[in-house]
């Protein structure tokens, strides 16, 4: 049996996002907002998929005319904020700059 995520604390957070510029925490999750045309972002969505499918971990994802929000937290903590977070942030951020997202 798989143990279930634990929760990072709010100090752990905040060390882990001065990491990942771009990235802000809102309540329990954390997000960043890239500048991307429509069409792009949707080719970027499909690969982000792709990635969490393998991992297991997914993002909620907001798709505008020329922008995509992506918001990650840990359903199976909760909601909360955890290890997995930061990892699918990371992946995030290394296909939106290959997809040539531009940050917002």
């Amino acid at each position: 049996m798989t143990a279930a995520p634990v929760p990072l604390s709010d100090d752990e957070i905040e060390r882990r996002l001065r990491e990942l510029p771009g990235w802000s925490r809102v309540d329990d999750e954390i997000t960043r907002t890239f500048g991307i045309r429509y069409h792009g972002a949707v080719a970027l969505i499909v690969h982000v998929a792709d990635i969490e499918r393998l991992i297991g971990h997914h993002a909620d994802i907001d798709l505008r005319w020329d922008s995509i929000r992506f918001g990650i937290t840990t359903h199976d903590a909760g909601h909360r904020i955890t290890d997995a977070d930061f990892d699918l942030a990371r992946r995030i951020d290394d296909i939106a700059r290959a997809h040539g997202a531009e940050p917002s």
